[in-house]
C-alpha cells in the first residue's frame, strides 16, 4: 500500500496584478487565463510527484499586497514555503517582495523560511524594469531560489514549485525530518544561476481548485 501524500502548504504573495493567480492556474489546470480579475483568495490543490514521493501541495493564492497590508496569520502559521512574485515589468512590485519577506520573518520570528522568488511576465522582456541579475542578487541575499517565468508562455512554471519543495524538504531534513514549517535554510541551489533557463518539467497527478482539500 502506497503511503499517503505528504501535505505541503504553499503561499503565493506579491503585489497586485503580477500574475500570482495566472501562475497558479497554469500549474494546477494547465491553461492561461487571459482576463484579469483581482483575487480575494483561492486555495488550489495538486498531487505532485517529486523525487519518488507524492506531495499534496495546497497552494494559497492570496490577494495583492502593498506596504500597508497586514500579513494574515493564515499566510504565516502552518505554511511550509512561499513563492514571492513580482512582474519584471514593475520595479515597484520587485521592491514589494522585500517588504513582504520582512513581514513574514517578523511575524514568524524566524530568520529564514523556504522561499522562491519569481520574476513573472518574462514574455514581456521589451518592457522590462527589473534585470535578471537584480532578481538573482536578491535571491542570493535571502538564500532563496530564483526563477523568471511566464504564466502566459507556460515557461518555468513547474520548476517554481519543484524548487520550493526542494527547499522545504531541505529544511525538514535539517530539522530531523519532522515536516514542520519554518526552520533553518538549505543551501541555495543552482536556481539563481539558471533563473531564466529550461522549460518546466511536467508534474503528474490530479488537481482540484477553489476550496481547500482536507487530507487525512
Amino acid at each position: 500500500m502506497s503511503p499517503p501524500p505528504r501535505v505541503r502548504k504553499i503561499a503565493l504573495l506579491g503585489s497586485r496584478a503580477v500574475g500570482k493567480s495566472s501562475l497558479t492556474v497554469q500549474y494546477v489546470e494547465n491553461h492561461f487565463a487571459e482576463n484579469y480579475y483581482p483575487t480575494i483568495e483561492n486555495t488550489f490543490t495538486k498531487i505532485t510527484r517529486f523525487r519518488g514521493a507524492d506531495y499534496a501541495t495546497e497552494i494559497i493564492d492570496t490577494a495583492g499586497q502593498d506596504e500597508y497590508s497586514i500579513l494574515h496569520s493564515k499566510h504565516a502559521i502552518g505554511i511550509h514555503g512561499y513563492v514571492l512574485v513580482y512582474a519584471i515589468t514593475s520595479r515597484a512590485s520587485f521592491e514589494m517582495t522585500q517588504i513582504i519577506r520582512d513581514k513574514i520573518l517578523n511575524f514568524t520570528g524566524l530568520d529564514w523560511v523556504p522561499v522562491v522568488l519569481v520574476g513573472n511576465k518574462s514574455d514581456l522582456d521589451g518592457q522590462r524594469q527589473v534585470s535578471l541579475e537584480e532578481g538573482q542578487r536578491m535571491a542570493r541575499d535571502w538564500n532563496a531560489g530564483f526563477l523568471e517565468a511566464s504564466a502566459k508562455a507556460n515557461h518555468n512554471i513547474g520548476r517554481i514549485f519543484e524548487s520550493l519543495l526542494e527547499r522545504i524538504e531541505g529544511a525538514n531534513n535539517a530539522n530531523g525530518g519532522h515536516g514542520g514549517p519554518g526552520g533553518p535554510g538549505a543551501a541555495a541551489s543552482d536556481d539563481a544561476a539558471a533563473g531564466a533557463a529550461a522549460a518546466p518539467a511536467a508534474a503528474t497527478g490530479t488537481a482540484a481548485n477553489k476550496g481547500a482539500c482536507t487530507i487525512q
